[in-house]
């Protein structure tokens, strides 16, 4: 007996060490609890993000341990991918954003519209009639396929802009400018005091694909009886873009 459960031990101690080589070398799964990338990504989306896109920091392991001061393998991320890190302000919580400044780029709201190196990103108007979540509210929104280097993505704008005008954000060098699809709805890189730029060391990976989703505003997965309603089976394996 004693030695059968040795054994189912060691096992289980083995598929934990795999377990957490995977999650910090390879592939991590992420939830989505906020709107701030509404439409691209739901409250409930759960997605895999690629530990081994951008290289290794302390950040790519559980619980952030100072194995080595600056990334490893280090390799630049590029505008528009949707990343996950680590926010400046407790260096703990994960956040979800899109790339859109490298160190060195100026970044500027003028009148509603969102400039790049004084170059206005271009972006054509799909819809004046649809409503997105913000936290548990719906806004009315505009929306729009926009685009970023070859990088092609929806977003939506309060019919209102309420982030209308901003000075000048200059990208330090080693650092990252990050914004919400949903740009009415997210605390991101314009917020200074709450995130800011991003320091390198903080990003965790590259999002790459939903593997599950469900509906958590309507209830738990665990009402399997009402999974027909629940689970958005139309998401599953949706390539993130």
């Amino acid at each position: 007996m004693k030695k059968i459960i040795s054994e189912n031990l060691k096992t289980l101690l083995y598929a934990l060490f795999i377990a957490l080589i995977i999650r910090s070398v390879f592939v991590q799964p992420f939830y989505i609890p906020s709107s701030s990338m509404e439409p691209n990504l739901l409250v409930g989306d759960r997605l895999f993000v690629t530990k081994y896109s951008y290289g290794y920091s302390r950040h790519s392991f559980p619980f952030s341990p100072p194995l080595f001061k600056n990334r490893i393998f280090n390799k630049l991320p590029e505008k528009g991918d949707v990343i996950v890190f680590k926010t400046p302000a407790d260096n703990r919580t994960d956040y979800i954003k899109r790339l859109v400044g490298l160190p060195g780029d100026t970044i500027q709201f003028i009148d509603g519209l969102l400039f790049i190196n004084d170059l206005e990103v271009l972006k054509d108007l799909k819809s004046k009639k649809d409503e997105i979540f913000c936290g548990d509210n719906l806004i009315d929104v505009n929306t729009f396929k926009e685009k970023i280097l070859d990088k092609e993505f929806i977003t939506v704008y309060g019919k209102h802009y309420s982030f209308q005008n901003s000075e000048k954000f200059i990208v330090p060098e080693k650092h990252y400018f990050f914004l919400g699809d949903n740009r009415d709805c997210s605390k991101d890189s314009r917020f200074l005091s709450s995130v800011g730029y991003v320091h390198e060391n903080n990003l965790v990976g590259k999002a790459q694909f939903i593997f599950f989703s469900s509906n958590s505003r309507k209830g738990s997965i665990f009402e399997i009886w009402r999974w027909h309603e629940l689970i958005r089976f139309n998401r599953f394996f949706k390539k993130i873009t």
